[in-house]
């Protein structure tokens, strides 16, 4: 049967739309699954900061001003600390209990401030630093500026909250804090959490605006089960805060364990809730293993 010419152009072109469409979704059925970068920068909740996915934890078994990081000796923990840098992490947790202030700006010095960014925070309880006097925070933080050499700390921290009544007890601290804040000191303000109490007061405390928790899927030295705490995380992620995890493999407890390293490392990206990874890495080979372990973990669709 003959076909007339106008008929076998419109039957050409359905065909070849068929074909381009077919293409077109077997393309994106094969498009290339994309994968979390250890060394992006990413926002910290809604604070307007932005930290490296990646954080170079300085506080390993940290106490009297001291950790595994600092008692390598200063040439060593210098090295690792630019090591770090080099690699792509961009923010450095410290604290007064870990003793690693002053490795910063010998680490850092020449680069501009804003390629980088600085966390840290106040021991306010008894014990744990040398001196039994707990000044003012303003005193404290001009202390921490000066070791630090820097104009302002981004993320300043009232460090190792436990108590469910914390922010009644630390107001006076937190109210000095906040004025710290406003003469742009201090870009954004938070706690270290070391309960499930003090966690859920974080979530309902608007002074808050980012926490550091400890996570990961066993448990390990964590302020409860994963599915007490998560719930928790979702929470305050959900208000706008951010959230720095700790303890991913166990305070180190995890290092000879690829298989749950590789799922504490899933565990915390895929939960959603977790904005930055913090690991008080105690080798280059630490780094560049963790990173790979990231690189690992799929974006979500």
């Amino acid at each position: 049967m003959k076909i007339k010419r106008r008929e076998f152009i419109k039957k050409s072109a359905i065909g070849v739309g068929g074909v381009l469409v077919s293409a077109h979704l077997g393309m994106a059925e094969t498009a290339p699954q994309k994968f979390h970068d250890p060394y992006a920068m990413v926002p910290l909740g809604k604070t307007g900061l932005k930290f490296s996915r990646l954080c170079m934890g300085t506080g390993t078994h940290g106490s009297n001003r001291e950790s595994n990081q600092t008692r390598k000796g200063r040439s060593a923990f210098l090295k690792l600390l630019r090591a770090a840098h080099e690699r792509g992490v961009r923010t450095y947790d410290l604290a007064d209990l870990y003793g690693s202030h002053t490795y910063v700006p010998e680490t850092l010095d020449g680069l501009s401030r804003d390629s980088y960014t600085l966390i840290t925070k106040i021991w306010w309880a008894y014990g744990g630093i040398p001196e039994t006097e707990r000044p003012p925070a303003d005193v404290v933080v001009a202390r921490f500026l000066k070791e630090l050499k820097t104009d302002y700390i981004d993320l300043l921290l009232l460090h190792c909250v436990m108590a469910p009544n914390w922010p009644e007890q630390l107001r006076s601290q937190m109210e000095i804090l906040t004025k710290l804040k406003a003469e742009g000191k201090i870009r954004a303000l938070g706690v270290s959490c070391h309960s499930l109490a003090a966690l859920d007061a974080a979530a309902a405390e608007p002074w808050v605006e980012s926490v550091h928790t400890r996570i990961n899927p066993y448990g390990m030295s964590m302020d409860g089960s994963p599915d007490q705490v998560v719930p928790i995380l979702k929470k305050i992620h959900a208000a706008g805060k951010g959230v720095v995890g700790m303890k991913l493999i166990g305070e180190g407890r995890l290092r000879n364990d690829d298989a749950k390293r590789n799922e504490s490392v899933k565990f915390a990206l895929d939960s959603g809730c977790v904005d930055v990874l913090n690991v008080g890495f105690e080798s280059v080979a630490e780094i560049d293993d963790f990173a790979d372990r990231v690189r690992k973990v799929a974006l979500p669709a």
